[in-house]
């Protein structure tokens, strides 16, 4: 049996969290306030993800850059192969929040979409 201490990014609170494990099994989260904490402490453990922001580059808009993140979660070792993959990427102006920039990033089945609003100049 083994233990791993983590901190919830589930909400604002933080909560410290206690997980144990039997190999690559969750047995227990404990410290969590809600039940965001315990989730996150099982998903942490056997499959982490994360939310990917990064930025492409705009031509023809009000600004230069624009941000950009993924539609959701996607397997936390591909993190850096994501921000490899928006490189090069120019968008044109007029771009909408939600915009699709990049379709199944890396196999995925998730997109990249724009954050923000960018008007042609």
């Amino acid at each position: 049996m083994s233990t791993r201490e983590l901190t919830c990014i589930g909400c604002p609170v933080g909560c410290a969290l206690t997980v144990e494990l039997k190999g690559k099994e969750v047995i227990s989260v404990s410290g969590n306030n809600c039940k965001i904490g315990e989730t996150y402490g099982k998903k942490e453990c056997t499959n982490p993800t994360r939310i990917v922001t990064s930025s492409v580059f705009v031509s023809g808009g009000n600004a230069k850059v624009l941000p950009v993140k993924t539609q959701s979660d996607i397997p936390k070792d591909l993190m850096f192969d994501c921000v490899k993959a928006l490189k090069g990427i120019v968008m044109k102006a007029p771009i909408h929040i939600g915009d699709v920039v990049l379709e199944n990033v890396l196999n995925t089945g998730v997109n990249i979409i724009a954050t923000k609003n960018i008007y042609v100049v």
